[in-house]
């Protein structure tokens, strides 16, 4: 059995200045329903394909949370065999935590969230409503709209005349666009995060237009009644000489007004050998720029997401954060302007990678163990052969929203923290074939599986993907087969919010603007705003 930690030595561990990997081992809906503030989401369904690059270093102080249902000791072990040796569960599971009488949070990426919130409250960042930005424009006043987050999403739904900028490129970007001090720049996310954060990343540079924050982001647009582009793909295109010339000199003041530090490549060496320590070595770059070439081992994260959601690439508090970018470094000291803020031990590389890099292409992320698997692989022809014949059943054990849209003929949902209820479902089943998308998630599952049973396991080969591409039959799922409570693994409150739920919507902002209070009120976090 792995060692335990009770909630308050937890508690103490939070703020004794070590390193620490907080790690919650449920799945995402269990996840966003109820969390503690720097609690890092990491389902035991994809443990070893997210956790080489969470806590790289494997002596790392680590606690894992579940919800008292034997998850993280399972979690714990197979951290054992991948060589991790400081891992402990929390006594009692999220629920002992909440029975001590500390803070629980709901949504994700909350210390992010609740920074940006913090932030408009200290440096009372301007905003303005939907139905102002509309009269805006209509009226033909000098307004240029920057959306903040990442191309995709800007792509899926975006304010009419916005430009996809991500809040990571905007000191860089934004004279190109408003070369005018009588511009006013807009900035806007979904929500309110990045809105609030690239509105006052403008203004800490020192631009000199007015610059606000869209109020409620494209969620506060829709619930105004206006209409959402969908499929725009207007961008930034080539940086002009002049814009690089200002964007330099605004970095140069952000980085001696908010205390940037930075490293020699020698010094960043020394640390990458030093195993006594985490260092995260993050490439902020868009993402074209880093697949052109990059630093071995560095791990792409472009700036303006790692400020929305640093648990994403972080996972090990109080560990060292060094940040890579051209030899500018306008994205890594903007970006490291807010970590440092946040709290995090941030560095910017000198001279950025210009002559450093060396890899090409987006690297693979490894998933770990898989070697120590052996597991039996069919094709989709013995697949077909066994439905027929029915000496086998499938079980699809990916995510449970591809479940419910369709599945292979007949296929049971399953769950990796649930491997036994699967079991369960299928006990009359000669041999399971586990699918999912690709392979490894089945893979993952089938660790747990074979220690519950000795009913013959295999893998489908090539997963659905391949099942699929040879024209093989999918079907819809029955309704009904999955309940809510059956989908720990979805969390329906983000989700909804997005698919016109107006109430969702509204939901969602309110809980933004509440989260300073709550952060106030859990005292383990380490902001430290320091304004223009």
């Amino acid at each position: 059995m792995p060692k335990s930690v009770n909630a308050t030595t937890l508690k103490a561990m939070l703020n004794d200045g070590g390193e620490l990997a907080l790690l919650d081992v449920r799945e995402e809906g269990q996840f966003g329903i109820a969390h503690m503030l720097y609690g890092v989401p990491l389902p035991y369904s994809v443990l070893e394909m997210r956790l080489d690059t969470l806590v790289p270093r494997r002596s790392t102080r680590t606690v894992l949370i579940d919800s008292d249902d034997g998850v993280g000791s399972r979690a714990a072990t197979r951290m054992a065999a991948l060589g991790y040796t400081d891992v402990a569960v929390l006594e009692g599971g999220m629920d002992g935590w909440g029975a001590a009488g500390y803070e629980v949070f709901k949504g994700v990426n909350v210390p992010c969230k609740a920074f940006g919130e913090v932030v408009e409250h200290a440096a009372h960042t301007p905003s303005i409503s939907p139905e102002e930005l509309h009269t805006m424009q209509a009226s033909g006043e000098k307004v240029v709209v920057l959306d903040g987050r990442t191309p995709a999403e800007f792509n899926r739904m975006s304010i009419p005349d916005g430009i996809s900028v991500p809040n990571a490129e905007l000191v860089y970007r934004v004279h190109d666009f408003a070369p005018d001090t009588d511009t006013t720049v807009v900035v806007n996310c979904a929500g309110r995060t990045r809105s609030i954060i690239g509105a006052q990343t403008l203004i800490n540079a020192g631009l000199p237009n007015r610059v606000v924050a869209l109020r409620g982001g494209t969620m506060g647009w829709r619930l105004a009644g206006f209409q959402l582009d969908n499929g725009s793909e207007r961008t930034y295109g080539d940086l002009s000489a002049a814009a690089r010339r200002t964007a330099l000199d605004r970095a140069e003041h952000m980085k001696a007004h908010w205390g940037v530090r930075t490293i020699d490549r020698q010094t960043l060496e020394n640390w990458r050998g030093d195993t006594s320590r985490t260092t995260y070595l993050l490439d902020v770059r868009s993402e074209p720029e880093y697949a052109a070439g990059h630093m071995p081992g560095s791990i792409f994260a472009p700036g303006g997401q790692l400020i929305q959601s640093s648990d994403q690439w972080c996972g090990t508090k109080g560990a060292r954060i060094v940040l890579l970018d051209d030899d500018a470094n306008v994205r890594a000291v903007t970006t490291a302007h807010w970590l440092v803020q946040m709290g995090w031990e941030v560095y910017v590389l000198d001279g950025g990678v210009a002559d450093l890099a060396m890899e090409t292409g987006m690297p693979k992320l490894p998933t770990l163990g898989l070697d120590q698997l052996t597991l039996e692989e069919v094709d989709g022809d013995t697949v077909a052969a066994g439905l027929a014949d029915g000496s086998i059943a499938l079980a699809d054990v990916d995510v449970s929203a591809d479940y419910i849209d369709s599945r292979l003929p007949g296929a049971a949902w399953g769950v990796r923290p649930r491997a036994q209820a699967l079991l369960d479902t299928l006990s009359d089943a000669p041999k399971i074939v586990l699918y999912s998308m690709h392979e490894t998630r089945a893979r993952l599952i089938a660790f747990d599986l074979q220690e519950m049973t000795n009913k013959p396991i295999a893998i489908l080969l090539g997963g659905r993907e391949k099942w699929s591409g040879e024209d093989r039959p999918i079907e819809p799922t029955p309704s009904g087969t999955l309940s809510e409570e059956d989908r720990i693994d979805f969390l329906f409150w983000v989700h909804d919010r997005h698919m016109g739920n107006d109430q969702a919507a509204r939901d969602y902002l309110s809980w933004e603007e509440q989260l300073p209070a709550q952060i106030k009120a859990d005292g383990d976090a380490t902001y430290s705003i320091v304004t223009p």
